[in-house]
């Protein structure tokens, strides 16, 4: 597992992948961006204080701005794992693993389908983990921690998968290496919670589990010319 996280990481930043970890910074960027206003605009309308208190208010609000964005990534890099999946599995299956077949695109419907379906659950979770927040900070942490490793890397192990197989054998392969792909999982909860370094989450995170994907992939899957040595 380290083996995979640390390739990842580093092909993360290599020339064929640029590309997409730019375009996938500057998403998530704007994507912060417009969520951090609206939850600055939906403060100001909850919290409105009597003008004397202006200054504090706007800081208060800018803190819990900056609070709620950060938790906000996680949900942000579920939002994200169907734009960039493809362009980036194919490359970490390409140079990674030669021998194995090539995976399928998902359908633009199901990629999408799933990924709202994912950034629904843990945008859920998130938000219990503002709220614990406010009443027990150290569970919080854990919660946040735990509930992110666990949905992070069973929407980013089924979606490499599912270039393989159907949605329900990609779940079964899932269930059936749920520790070793949950400990994946904590890897990438903890580069969500590196303020920006989290920035690269979405494509890490696929490359990560395309890897630990392709360690579980049965033999009959690989290319027979080249599993016989041809």
């Amino acid at each position: 597992m380290i083996s995979d996280a640390l390739g990842a990481f580093a092909q993360v930043f290599s020339p064929p992948l640029r590309k997409v970890l730019l375009k996938s910074i500057g998403l998530a960027i704007l994507l912060i961006i417009a969520l951090g206003a609206a939850l600055q605009w939906l403060l100001q309308f909850l919290l409105p204080l009597a003008s004397p208190y202006d200054t504090i208010a706007a800081i208060l609000l800018g803190v819990l701005t900056l609070v709620l964005a950060f938790f906000a990534m996680a949900p942000v890099t579920s939002l994200m794992a169907a734009i960039f999946l493809d362009d980036v599995a194919e490359e970490v299956e390409r140079t990674r693993f030669p021998a194995h077949a090539p995976g399928k695109p998902l359908s633009v419907p199901r990629a999408a389908l799933l990924s709202a379906k994912f950034f629904g659950v843990v945008l859920l979770v998130n938000l219990g983990a503002i709220l614990l927040w406010f009443v027990i900070p150290v569970l919080n942490i854990g919660v946040f921690f735990v509930a992110n490793a666990y949905l992070l890397s069973r929407e980013f192990f089924e979606m490499a998968a599912m270039r393989f197989r159907s949605p329900a054998e990609a779940r079964r392969l899932r269930q059936q290496n749920a520790v070793s792909v949950f400990t994946s999982g904590l890897v990438i909860a903890a580069i969500v919670s590196v303020p920006v370094l989290n920035l690269i989450t979405p494509v890490f995170a696929t490359a990560f589990m395309v890897r630990r994907h392709n360690r579980y992939m049965p033999k009959r899957e690989i290319l027979p010319a080249q599993r016989d040595g041809a």
